[in-house]
């Protein structure tokens, strides 16, 4: 079951976890798991081993790997998705999927894709007996489809310790409007329906996002929630990952002073690192393979959190 949870023993004051950047000499060279198109990858602990899912191809809704240990050795294993829902365009791509595990077993997917219906990016889900799907969709409407959102993308899931059970994602926002931001739902017990108002946790505020903050992935350290995400555009070759800090799931979230994964702090070994996802010690990301912005391998770090602050390597 994934629980982005990890109960840390907190060894500093609140206030010196606040806007810190990693240091350049503790970050070592990624480990590249897939060399092949997976981008926005999420990663799942089960008793079976092992499990990623990410944006599709042209051949595949859903592509699932699997491993044994979260260094590999990774394979792809076929197609997540098993059909494609009724409110979904089936030409329209499926992106940036996360996956949970129920209290009763089941299996649900998370996953965003484009409405018959005039196009716009919505959040949809699915369920399966199997991490490996292959998946169900789930009624015959979207789970989340704000109109003012221009667009809800990059759905990620959270269990906080007391079994709470959460959905972040991204809005769009709008060339002439808002720029994106970064929501957080309660769901319900079945995963499937949302429990009250949502949340803004973050938006692009800064002049090195350009607009564009996406890719929520949240951990729980002894006090504080880390809200890690992906800044600028995806094909930039300033696209990175950051982190936000927060007492409370709720906010108010924090920005750290830096990027915590970049191209150049990574010393050029994985381009335009973004898509992070943090399971059982491990950063999993994509990063540009080859010099060119033609596929996206799937790459993984070892990650800490002493004084609950994130450190690689």
């Amino acid at each position: 079951m994934r629980l982005k949870s990890l109960v840390l023993v907190p060894v500093v004051a609140l206030a010196a976890a606040f806007a810190v950047a990693p240091e350049a000499a503790a970050i070592s060279a990624p480990r590249l798991l897939l060399e092949q198109d997976f981008p926005d990858p999420d990663v799942v602990k089960t008793a079976w081993g092992y499990f990623a899912f990410a944006t599709g191809t042209k051949a595949t809704r859903i592509p699932v790997a699997s491993a044994t240990a979260p260094e590999g050795p990774w394979r792809i294993a076929g197609d997540a998705l098993g059909a494609v829902p009724a409110w979904a365009k089936p030409d329209g791509g499926f992106w940036a999927p996360d996956v949970t595990q129920l209290p009763d077993g089941t299996f649900v997917l998370y996953f965003a894709a484009a409405q018959t219906a005039g196009g716009g990016m919505c959040l949809g889900a699915a369920t399966a007996k199997k991490a490996e799907g292959p998946y169900t969709p789930d009624g015959d409407r979207p789970l989340v489809c704000e109109p003012g959102d221009h667009g809800d993308i990059d759905p990620q899931t959270f269990v906080d310790t007391d079994g709470s059970r959460y959905l972040l994602y991204k809005s769009d926002g709008a060339a002439t409007g808002p720029p994106s931001a970064i929501w957080v739902q309660k769901l319900q017990a079945d995963g499937r329906s949302l429990a009250g108002p949502r949340t803004e946790l973050l938006r692009a505020d800064l002049k090195t996002e350009n607009s564009v903050v996406e890719a929520p992935s949240v951990v729980k350290t002894g006090s504080l929630y880390l809200l890690f995400y992906s800044a600028d555009t995806f094909d930039s070759p300033g696209y990175h990952t950051s982190y936000a800090s927060a007492p409370s799931l709720g906010g108010a979230f924090v920005k750290a002073d830096g990027p915590f994964l970049s191209t150049d702090l990574l010393g050029g070994k994985a381009d335009a690192p973004g898509g992070a996802d943090v399971v059982d010690g491990h950063i999993f990301f994509h990063g540009w393979l080859g010099g060119a912005r033609t596929a996206r391998g799937l790459y993984q770090l070892p990650i800490t959190f002493p004084g609950d602050v994130p450190q690689l390597g």
